[in-house]
């Protein structure tokens, strides 16, 4: 899967799942503040990447994530590695 294709796929799902605004979302926006989630969303966003991407995702891998670029980075790394295997 390419990265262009994988940061639409989460734009598409913040956008029906979580209804964040699709001009909110910029590679700058922080997850929490400008797009408005909280730790309940973080949850479902948890489900959400593990049932679209089909990897495992580690509570502590969040802790350093804070912007949308930062997310769609993970998920690539994590897609990417998963395709290598």
């Amino acid at each position: 899967m390419k990265n262009e294709e994988i940061i639409e796929k989460i734009k598409a799902f913040l956008v029906d799942e979580f209804e964040v605004e699709p001009e909110k979302i910029t590679p700058d926006a922080n997850l929490k503040d400008s797009l408005g989630l909280d730790s309940l969303d973080y949850i479902d966003l948890v489900v959400v990447i593990e049932s679209n991407f089909a990897f495992k995702v580690k509570p502590e891998d969040f802790s350093d994530i804070n912007s949308f670029k930062e997310f769609c980075d993970y998920v690539i790394q994590k897609v990417n590695a998963k395709e290598l295997v």
